[in-house]
């Protein structure tokens, strides 16, 4: 991977003899193309005390992934320290003096993983050239440990807080210049790490942005319609005032425009905004409400008129060509055989535990926030924006946040929050209910999929045409409801076809946790293991023959050309690594010896996404009621040459893969405009009974790492609902289970 270095480090004198060692780096907007670096500030990522107390800060926003520890982890291994002697700090947002701040798409691995060690490598050798001149005698010649700098040939050494203050008198050296340890070297990287807030959480400090408590602060709670985008038309608001606790009640306009296509970030949602000295009093001012509403034309909106329009669609000529190459019609027509099938997946919610929310405090013409966003330089931007102010008016703090799966990418509960303090005089916290977050998510839009594969006589895969029913405007799919021209099996069909047709939508949609693939992935493994059975061969072995397809075009728009090249870009799919990790997980779970028995049986899928490559193994079984439960899974991940931190990669596994399972339960219905789920009895999360055994394999490559928020979700699903075809004969072709006369047992 090739990464911008236009870098450097500025280290300056702390009171109290310590120095802060600070980066200037470029990021990645994608992890293979570099972005020019923005002309940012130096701000310390290392700070040594006088009395050799290491602080590192850590840039990332926090929801879960462990961002605190792993980009921390980095710049401490090379900076040669012990990680029990590191203190992390959460860094406020300042994109100027830390490069970009997020979480999210995997992405901080690839694009932390070689400035963030370079960083480490730099305070490194400042501190090793500040004990060298001090002893005269040449920098090779001193070594480090634990840190403390070592010169054998005099048997002299000394701690970095004492060279902190004449390491801050140097001139920095360049980060591309530095050296870098070899991995045998490493005592941090690849060994399993405690999490740096574990102890609070386990103990039940207050963390997390909920917990955010602030002197004279007020609690704000909002009313809106239960159709998006509704506006007030009359409420008794004088009536409300008047209630216990209750400081302040505004009308919210908000800013929403219905349309065919909803965007990204549509405005803020009408309502009613209650302020109160608690939050159970604002909750119960909103009982008292009496409000009449302009439900406005999403009230003409629902799931069985949404299923109407699609089998239309799907019967009509497609509305675009996202990508073909060969002559699919025709290949299809001289297939020995064709299977036919039309998937179904819904509409769901993010379910954070966490609700969403945010701490604003507006004075004298200044922003205070304490954001719980995981793209909090947007949340920024937003804010400026809606309340007409200078981005340099706000300053945001970092908090961790109880999940995100992709909910907090986006900002409008910051919004909320910070257009409420405006018209407060105190530090105001606005927090949703587990039925507003669930009512008014940015949901993970459905979709219905038409598919057509063919295969010939040798039971080999001659096309494939894939028809995705989507939702947008017929230009512009809604956020979260596109389907790139890559996704597998792209390029490797003889013969194949994308087509794309859309239908309106006017509610807020969005990212969910390995956003399209969660379910493009169960759509194209179910659809494969379906052509697999239909040619009489196993489905390893089906897909495995598909994958040496070498000479079909590859999966990236520079590579369509017919050839043997290995395609070079980090985000195309090389097939020998979605090959290896479906070739260790048959083997970790013994596939080819795999059982054969009524109500039970093993499944298996394979994907690639954000970088990351996960194959896994069901074992499930079905009572004759229909009950499944998943007994065990394998799981085998390709995600580069290092795993950082192993005990967090394999809870990311295990977290992946449960939210997956629970994504096979899940769904959003709307009815005259409304969501009709509205907490967890009806968008269920699986219970820790229903968790089955789980190993977690990797297969190490010779690539930078990669993350693992996202690859390890969308293999679960396919693999469960093949295991139940395999335990049952009955093919699930439309979620969640129930509507397929399935259920968790």
């Amino acid at each position: 991977m090739q990464i911008n270095r236009r870098t450097f480090l500025q280290v300056g004198a702390l009171a109290g003899g310590g120095f802060a060692l600070s980066l200037h780096t470029s990021l990645l907007a994608k992890a293979e193309a570099p972005t020019a670096p923005p002309d940012l500030k130096p701000q310390a990522f290392i700070h040594i005390a006088a009395d050799g107390g290491v602080t590192i800060m850590a840039r990332a926003s926090e929801s879960g992934q462990g961002m605190r520890n792993m980009l921390p982890m980095l710049i401490a291994e090379e900076l040669d320290v012990d990680w029990k002697d590191v203190r992390v700090q959460q860094a406020d947002l300042n994109e100027k003096i830390y490069g970009k701040q997020f979480s999210g798409g995997s992405a901080n691995t690839p694009m932390g993983w070689e400035p963030m060690r370079r960083v480490g490598a730099a305070g490194h050798e400042l501190l090793v050239t500040a004990a060298a001149g001090t002893w005269g005698v040449p920098a090779a010649q001193c070594t480090t440990r634990s840190g403390t700098v070592h010169h054998a040939a005099s048997g002299r050494s000394m701690g970095y807080g004492e060279l902190a203050a004449k390491a801050a008198a140097l001139p920095a050296p360049a980060l591309s210049g530095v050296k870098l340890k070899d991995p045998k070297e490493y005592r941090i990287i690849g060994h399993s790490q405690r999490g740096v807030d574990t102890h609070s959480i386990v103990t039940g400090k207050p963390l997390f942005g909920i917990d955010t408590q602030l002197p004279g602060m007020l609690y704000a709670s909002i009313e809106k319609a239960p159709v998006f985008g509704g506006k007030v038309k009359s409420a008794n608001l004088d009536e409300v005032k008047t209630l216990p606790g209750v400081r302040h009640v505004f009308v919210i306009e908000g800013g929403i425009t219905l349309a065919a296509y909803t965007p990204w970030e549509p405005g803020m949602e009408p309502g009613i905004a209650i302020v109160a000295d608690t939050w159970w009093q604002a909750q119960q001012a909103r009982e008292k409400l009496k409000v009449d509403w302009d439900l406005g034309p999403a009230v003409t909106q629902s799931t069985d008129g949404f299923a109407t329009k699609a089998a239309e669609l799907l019967k009509a000529p497609p509305g675009s060509t996202v990508r073909k190459y060969g002559d699919v019609d025709a290949a299809l027509g001289a297939s020995a055989k064709t299977v036919e099938a039309t998937y179904q997946f819904p509409f769901i919610a993010h379910v954070t535990m966490e609700p969403q929310g945010a701490t604003a405090h507006w004075k004298e013409g200044k922003l205070e926030m304490w954001s719980t966003s995981t793209l909090p330089a947007d949340g920024v931007a937003l804010v400026a924006k809606t309340l007409g102010i200078q981005e340099s008016d706000i300053t945001t703090h970092m908090i961790r946040s109880g999940g995100s799966f992709g909910r907090r990418l986006q900002n409008d509960y910051l919004v909320e929050a910070a257009w409420i303090a405006k018209r407060v005089d105190a530090p105001v916290k606005l927090l949703w209910s587990r039925e507003d977050d669930v009512t008014h998510d940015a949901f993970r839009p459905g979709a219905t999929v038409g598919l057509k594969g063919g295969l010939d006589a040798q039971g080999k895969i001659t096309a494939w045409r894939h028809h995705f029913v989507t939702f947008g405007d017929g230009k512009q799919a809604t956020s979260g409801g596109g389907m790139g021209q890559d996704s597998y099996p792209a390029g490797f069909p003889p013969a194949y076809a994308l087509y794309t047709s859309m239908q309106p939508l006017m509610l807020r949609t969005g990212a969910l946790r390995a956003p399209g693939d969660n379910a493009y992935c169960w759509v194209a493994q179910s659809f494969l293991d379906e052509l697999a059975f239909a040619a009489g061969r196993d489905p390893l072995e089906f897909q495995l023959d598909l994958l040496s397809n070498k000479k079909m075009p590859w999966n990236s728009g520079e590579h369509d050309a017919v050839g043997d090249h290995e395609p070079t870009g980090a985000s195309v799919l090389i097939p020998e690594r979605f090959r290896g990790v479906l070739e260790l997980v048959a083997e970790k779970s013994g596939w080819a010896k795999r059982a054969k028995e009524p109500g039970r049986g093993m499944g298996i899928a394979a994907w690639f996404c954000h970088l990351g490559y996960f194959a896994e193994v069901a074992d499930v079984s079905v009572d004759a009621q229909n009950k499944v439960t998943v007994h065990r899974v394998w799981a085998a991940g390709d995600v580069g040459s290092q795993i950082i931190n192993p005990n967090a990669a394999e809870s990311m596994a295990h977290g992946g893969i449960m939210e997956g399972m629970g994504h096979l339960g899940q769904e959003i219905t709307l009815e005259a405009g409304r969501v009709q789920q509205s907490n967890f009895d009806e968008h269920p999360l699986m219970r820790m009974r229903q968790a089955p055994v789980i190993e977690v394999y990797w297969r190490k490559t010779d690539y930078s790492p990669t993350g693992l928020g996202e690859p390890t979700l969308p293999p679960i699903l396919p693999a469960v609902t093949n295991a139940i075809f395999a335990a049952t004969g009955k093919r699930i072709r439309t979620l969640p289970l129930q509507r397929s006369g399935f259920r968790w047992a």
